[in-house]
């Protein structure tokens, strides 16, 4: 590491290590050692360090930009020809996802504050969300693909105990679990991936992966299987199918977690996918499984979404929808349009899960069914959630109007199909926020929504601090120099995008909320509604194929065990205990007998190995 740079790059992987500080500042306190002031301390101490994590950041951000990207290699193990280094690559970009990972962390933890107030293992969860923070900031600055591997180990078991936080709950237990199972398959897949670019690059730096990738040729088959291990880590972060059903489970945790795990920790899977992107070139199958993916999850995602009762979870199905997207841009070789999207949607979803999080503190319910008349009562989380599904949609000009835009246009000549995915996929989320808005923050108020104050400013600041950012990120996208002005796409494409939006915020006003959206006594309908609110019965056909067929191996195996296995040692034992029993028959008492038979048996084996040795 060169002298001559400043403090603040030589210092960069600190970063990572301020969350990780957080969490340890908070065990006294987690693990109850600490008692007489309550909790509170551990948020503080996370707050601090969590800022900290900003300022250095951004320091960092603001060297780069003067010098130029760096690289920071840090030896960590040598013996013999073993020498393992971590490395941080210092780029614009991993920069800015690292700022917007120590940032939303930032906001979360204050909106946690007021969210989690009465909560007795606060601690416990600024500690949870301390390890959160540290991981996610090692995923987008490490420039080693094992160390992003043990880095994506690390968000998957923060997952499951955020999830699992309020563990005294059944279905909380059931949900962590499956959560975390389900991100475990494409952790294994990936580790596979991991483990064969070991030996056949003989390098895990990004770079020298690069290098090798452009000058190797795999067979078909090898090729293939390798992408596929290296994308499957990513789409289990990501929620993508098969592997989205975790993200419906995990709203069982706090609305905190939600919001950073609905806009940064996916952020994270997708990042890890663009640096992964230049080797999955390699197989052209690859490409189209992602695309198929991204597809499926884009236009599955939404349309599940908009047949939700429960209001988180009619907001985290559209997570997976816009993720689809992004690994569509990464597959058709767009990482630019693929970072932008990602950067808009992260902004908005997280002010709109923190609005939806207002709502839940507020009423204690998040049936939309028994939701309704917010808007006049609660007027900056109404705000909140309008600023943040216009910033998640193409209808106006904000965010992912733009990201949509580029996408749109770059699509429409050389791929028509996936640039209409990305208008279909934009008409039916406008449709489900509209549809959320009207039953949320519309209408008469229902007997939980007579009494709801707005939130306390712990949720507030945060929430309209977020929206605010929603709001002028159009602004930062100008000020970076390749994303083109006004005339960035055509007249048309623009029209195009906005008239999809307007489709999709006609039907959502027009749709009749108590009859349509309640169970419908007409028979199709009814399907239709059931098929899309239970995921396309995906959770059953995984019960009828892999889980069936996993429990019927495992019968077999256990009936192997006990009837092959256990009864060859069952029989063994049997004729050990006859030949003792008679054997015991022969025993005479005499202690003579006893010393002259063992005499005898030494005298016998030293004869033989000197007869074999002559």
């Amino acid at each position: 590491m060169p002298d001559t740079l400043p403090l603040s790059i030589q210092l960069s992987w600190l970063i990572p290590l301020y969350g990780f500080s957080g969490m340890l500042l908070s065990l006294p306190w987690a693990t109850g050692w600490i008692k007489r002031n309550g909790p509170r301390p551990a948020a503080y101490l996370n707050l601090l360090v969590t800022l900290l994590a900003v300022l250095h950041g951004s320091l960092v951000l603001r060297a780069v930009l003067a010098l130029g990207p760096q690289h920071l290699d840090i030896a960590w193990f040598a013996a013999a020809d073993l020498d393992l280094r971590i490395g941080f690559d210092l780029s614009l970009t991993n920069l800015a996802a690292l700022e917007l990972v120590t940032f939303m962390s930032l906001v979360g933890q204050v909106f946690a504050l007021g969210y989690l107030d009465k909560e007795w293992s606060l601690a416990r969860f600024y500690a949870l969300v301390g390890f959160f923070e540290g991981a996610m900031a090692g995923v987008v600055l490490s420039s080693n693909l094992f160390m992003s591997y043990f880095l994506l180990e690390m968000l998957t078991l923060s997952t499951y105990l955020l999830v699992g936080f309020w563990y005294a709950q059944p279905l909380v237990v059931t949900a962590a679990r499956d959560a975390f199972l389900t991100k475990r398959v494409g952790d294994v897949l990936l580790l596979m991936g991991v483990v064969a670019l070991s030996a056949l690059a003989g390098s895990l730096e990004f770079n020298d992966l690069y290098a090798w990738s452009a000058n190797q040729t795999l067979p078909a088959l090898g090729a293939t299987l390798l992408g596929l291990g290296l994308i499957a880590g990513p789409m289990g972060k990501c929620a993508q199918f098969p592997m989205h059903l975790w993200l419906d489970e995990a709203m069982e945790g706090p609305n905190p977690a939600s919001i950073l795990r609905n806009s940064v920790v996916v952020t994270c899977g997708a990042v890890v996918l663009l640096k992964v992107m230049p080797l999955l070139l390699i197989s052209p199958v690859v490409i189209d499984v992602l695309l198929a993916v991204g597809t499926i999850s884009a236009l599955g995602g939404a349309l599940v979404a908009i047949s939700q009762v429960d209001l988180k979870r009619a907001c985290s199905y559209s997570t997976t929808s816009y993720l689809g997207l992004v690994f569509v841009a990464i597959a058709l070789q767009q990482p630019f349009i693929a970072l932008l999207l990602l950067f808009s949607h992260a902004l908005a979803k997280a002010v709109l899960f923190m609005s939806v999080g207002s709502v839940i503190a507020t009423t204690n319910c998040q049936d939309l069914t028994e939701l309704g008349g917010l808007g006049s009562r609660m007027p900056a989380t109404t705000t909140g959630f309008l600023v943040g599904a216009a910033g998640l949609t193409g209808l106006l000009p904000l965010g992912c109007f733009w990201s949509f835009g580029l996408m749109v246009e770059g699509l429409s000549s050389r791929a028509p199909f996936f640039a209409a995915v990305v208008l279909l996929t934009n008409g039916l989320t406008v449709l489900n926020l509209t549809r959320v808005y009207r039953q949320v923050f519309m209408g008469a108020p229902h007997p939980k929504t007579r009494r709801t104050p707005e939130v306390n400013w712990l949720m507030a600041l945060p929430m309209v601090t977020v929206a605010v950012l929603v709001l002028v990120t159009p602004l930062v996208m100008a000020r970076i120099d390749r994303v083109p002005g006004i005339g960035a796409f055509s007249s048309l494409t623009a029209l195009v995008l906005v008239g999809s939006g307007l489709a999709g915020l006609l039907a959502g006003s027009l749709v009749p909320l108590d009859t349509f959206w309640s169970r419908s006594v007409r028979q199709p309908l009814r399907v239709l509604q059931d098929l899309l609110a239970f995921d396309f019965y995906t959770d059953r056909i995984y019960r009828a194929t892999i889980v069936a067929f996993v429990a019927g191996l495992a019968r077999i195996t256990n009936g192997f065990d006990q009837l092959v296995v256990n009864g060859l040692v069952n029989r063994i034992a049997d004729v050990s205990m006859a030949s003792a029993e008679s054997l015991k028959l022969g025993v005479s008492g005499r202690l003579q007998t006893y010393v002259f038979t063992v005499v005898a048996a030494i005298v016998v084996l030293i004869g033989s190995l000197s007869w074999l040795g002559s």
